[in-house]
Parts: C-alpha cells; structure tokens; sequence
C-alpha cells in the first residue's frame, strides 16, 4: 500500500501508512510519493525511520520534487523552477541517508546545513529502506539514478504546475525517459527496479470504448498509465509492457483495486 502527499482531499500520509501497517503483518507500506517542500529533511528522516521500525522494516520510502503549484501557492509555500526543487530534494536525500546511517552527521549545502546530528532511531532496514524516486523530467530522472533503488515514471508536469502533460503519456516518451536513466546509471541500471502510476483501469470485452478519449484508440490502448481490456487483455498487455520497457513495479489509485484484482491473482508468481 502507498499513499501520496498532497494537501488536498487525503489522510496524513505517515500516521495513515502505520495504521495500515499495523492492520496486518506483511503488507508493505509507502510513499508516493513524500513532497521534499513539505518536510524538513531531518523530521522525514526522523518519522521515515519510526515508521521503519513500528512496522518491523516494511516501509518503501518515495521521496519527489513536487510538481502541484496549486496546492503550494495556497499553503503560501514558495513554488521554486523545477531545478531548484529537484536540487533541494537530491540534497534532502543525502542528509536522509546520513541520519539513517551510524555516526553523527555534517552536512553544509544550498538549502540545508546539519551540524553534528545523529539520527535516531536508525530504520530496521539496513543501510536504509527501499529509496523510491518519482517524476517525469529529464533533470530529475538523469539524476535520481546515484541514490534510488527504484525509478516511478510519470508523465512530466507541466511548466505551469498545473496537471500533467499528456502528450509525454506516450509509449515513446517512456522509452526515452528508461534510456535517460539508463544513460545516467549505467552498470547501475540492473539493479533499479523501474515503476509506473496506472491512471485508469477499464475492464471491458470491447477495446473500442477508449475512442472516447478524442484521440485514436490505437494510441490509447497503447499508452502505458492505462490498462483497459478484459483481464486477459489487461494481463497480456503488462507482460508486453514488461518485455519492451523493464517495468515490474505497478501502482493503481485506489478506485482501481477492486477492477485489478482479477489481474494480480492471475499473474502472481510469474
């Protein structure tokens, strides 16, 4: 289970995924993903690590540079470039993974300065929990391969903060982005694990309906942040999507789970 971090209509991301957490004794519970604007990066190491360990290690930590400019300018919190914040998350990420480790910790940098400070308490995940980084752009997405050990794509915002860009929705536009990452990581690049957010999933015996959507159905069918099918369209389609882009990382919103359901027992295992 993962919940993101916005301000709008949704439970407080870190006291929700403890009661999930506690709900049961093996689900796994996330970020996605923690907005580095709307934590100091000392308290989300702090709070990351608890939840770490009042989960018995079952946290993935998602940490991203934000991207809703509504939702900032109403908080009145500065809505930076896009570098700025990318810079500012990349090194939020660096002080996390400090107070995770042992030892105290320096850091001076652009927007934060830790002068002799140990974290505690250290996760029950050594060296740290799963380190999950989302987003769609290239600056991001060329960097975020040195401290993550999986990539969520998305597509990018735009420059207006408002909503994503559909055009960059496309198969093609994923492709480039996995070849950004890969350039970047290099012989790092086997060990990512590589996601995606699937924005709707439609059950259906007649494909034809995504016509819908005022583009061609071709293209809808083929974009890969929707699943729309009967469940072995739908099951085929992610085992394609595995073999052409490396995915094996699936999130869906919560109105999909239900619809999903069928797909996740038909592929378990394999």
């Amino acid at each position: 289970m993962v919940l993101p971090d916005h301000l709008g209509d949704q439970l407080s991301p870190i006291p929700a995924l403890l009661a999930a957490a506690n709900a049961t004794s093996m689900l796994r519970v996330g970020s996605l993903v923690f907005d580095n604007d709307f934590h100091h990066p000392v308290m989300l190491a702090k709070e990351a690590a608890t939840l770490d360990v009042l989960s018995g290690g079952r946290l993935e930590l998602g940490v991203g540079a934000g991207w809703m400019k509504p939702e900032y300018e109403q908080a009145g919190i500065p809505f930076e470039r896009a570098s700025v914040r990318i810079a500012s998350m990349e090194e939020a990420i660096r002080i996390i993974k400090g107070l995770f480790a042992d030892g105290p910790i320096d850091f001076a940098g652009w927007y934060s300065t830790i002068t002799g400070l140990e974290g505690f308490p250290k996760p029950v995940q050594r060296p740290h929990p799963p380190l999950h980084i989302g987003g769609g752009g290239q600056r991001l997405l060329s960097g975020c391969d040195r401290e993550a050990d999986s990539i969520g794509f998305l597509p990018r915002a735009r420059p207006d903060g408002q909503g994503q860009d559909l055009m960059d929705a496309t198969g093609e536009a994923l492709e480039q982005k996995i070849t950004w990452v890969r350039e970047a990581a290099g012989a790092r690049f086997a060990d990512l694990e590589l996601g995606i957010l699937v924005a709707q999933v439609f059950t259906t015996e007649d494909r034809k309906q995504a016509a819908g959507y005022h583009v061609s159905t071709d293209q809808i069918l083929q974009a890969p942040y929707l699943l729309i099918g009967s469940i072995d369209q739908i099951c085929e389609d992610l085992q394609v999507r595995r073999e052409r882009f490396g995915i094996s990382y699936i999130t869906v919103f919560e109105h999909s789970l239900e619809v999903l359901a069928p797909v996740v027992a038909r592929l378990a295992g394999q």
